[in-house]
């Protein structure tokens, strides 16, 4: 958080002392999982196959800009329109937080997220996005009810046509 030092503040959030032995415990297990790559001869043939493959399928993506774009493009549009979402939720509610903090708050908290792994998010996404909200500086009640009518808004309500045109299939005998 180097481009804002001031968006997330996880002092409260955190005891005292808590985030050296928590980078030295993350640290380690970094460590160690090189260490088993390295020297365990069936998960380094495994990962050099699957670089391998990985490295001559992004070449061949990236020999055609109208493929590279859209892949880069896609990448790079899908977080940033899901942060501006959070945002303008944030706004419209009165999160006291400013639009580039809450930005920064949900990249980090999907990145949380991705180390956690639940079936589609649900749940974890919530508390992760609550809890990098409050400590970019909203109050909890805020942030929770943020959180939960950007998840109605960009989960749950476009299930809603889903499920309409599902029963109209079945009624009609197409599925």
């Amino acid at each position: 958080m180097y481009a804002f030092p001031g968006a997330l503040r996880l002092g409260a959030l955190l005891p005292d002392g808590a985030p050296g032995p928590l980078l030295a415990a993350l640290g380690g297990a970094a460590l160690s999982a090189v260490a088993v790559l390295l020297c365990v001869r069936r998960p380094r043939t495994a990962v050099a196959a699957f670089l391998r493959t990985a490295l001559g399928e992004a070449r061949s993506v990236h020999t055609r800009p109208a493929r590279a774009l859209a892949l880069w493009g896609g990448s790079l549009a899908f977080p940033a329109l899901q942060a501006a979402g959070l945002a303008a939720v944030g706004r419209a509610l009165g999160l006291p937080v400013p639009p580039a903090h809450v930005v920064i708050a949900y990249l980090a908290a999907t990145v949380a997220v991705a180390l956690v792994p639940t079936p589609g998010g649900i749940g974890s996404v919530e508390a992760a996005l609550i809890v990098a909200l409050v400590a970019a500086g909203g109050p909890v009640a805020v942030a929770t009810a943020v959180v939960l009518a950007y998840r109605i808004i960009t989960v749950w309500l476009p299930m809603l046509p889903g499920a309409v045109t599902l029963g109209v299939l079945v009624r009609w005998k197409v599925i």
